[in-house]
């Protein structure tokens, strides 16, 4: 079955240059366009997307404030909806708020053709498409802007066993599972169990989530050097 889309962008442009790539592509079907965020919420509950390509700063309601209720909405009918954020490098500090709020990763604008395409599957299928490596250089970036990092307690990483903790770190420092399984002298399945055991005791979707928790518990200290 194709994959259902809504653009959400006010800029009517931008929503025609998105649609002509998508329906290039034989499994993507574009559903519908909104123009802000009160209608994104509208058309979500109408149209059942599977993925919403959203925009962040838009008049009315923003994306940021969209993706927080739309989510919730799905959460509670049942149904499996994800967000995936456009953005420029101007706006980095509100990527970090919408991750926050359950976005599955995010997209610069100028975002190729087929990466945008191709970022719309990983999502669809449950994944996160944001590299480790960019949010960490986005959170280096606007670390002063967290209102928890450093300051906010994790009693939940008491749960984690010393390599999860060490898993998390280097996740956090933009390494893939071969990296980290190289560096910790493991296999890529032992990696995997202990990603998924992280993400489990904190209670995280992705390892987008996993990053921005990493930073904002102390695992991990923007502008820190590797060991």
């Amino acid at each position: 079955m194709a994959i259902r889309v809504l653009l959400v962008d006010d800029q009517p442009l931008l929503r025609t240059g998105f649609r002509l790539i998508l329906e290039s592509e034989p499994e993507i079907s574009v559903v519908g366009e909104a123009a802000d965020g009160h209608a994104a919420l509208a058309d979500t509950r109408r149209l059942l997307p599977d993925v919403v390509l959203m925009d962040i700063r838009m008049p009315g309601k923003d994306g940021i404030d969209a993706t927080r209720e739309i989510l919730r909405w799905a959460r509670g009918s049942g149904q499996q909806v994800r967000v995936l954020v456009l953005t420029t490098f101007d706006l980095d500090e509100y990527v970090v708020e919408a991750l926050r709020a359950g976005a599955s990763g995010f997209l610069l604008k100028d975002v190729p053709p087929d990466e945008l395409a191709g970022a719309i599957r990983v999502v669809a299928d449950g994944a996160a498409i944001v590299a480790p490596t960019v949010t960490r250089r986005l959170l280096d970036r606007f670390a002063d802007k967290l209102p928890t990092s450093r300051e906010r307690p994790a009693p939940q990483l008491d749960h984690l066993t010393e390599r999860e903790r060490e898993v998390l770190r280097l996740l956090a420092r933009g390494l893939s599972n071969a990296e980290i399984a190289r560096r910790l002298v493991v296999s890529d399945t032992t990696v995997k169990t202990h990603v998924g055991n992280v993400l489990t005791k904190l209670g995280l979707r992705d390892r987008v989530q996993a990053v921005v928790h990493a930073y904002e518990t102390g695992i991990v200290r923007p502008g820190e050097d590797e060991d």
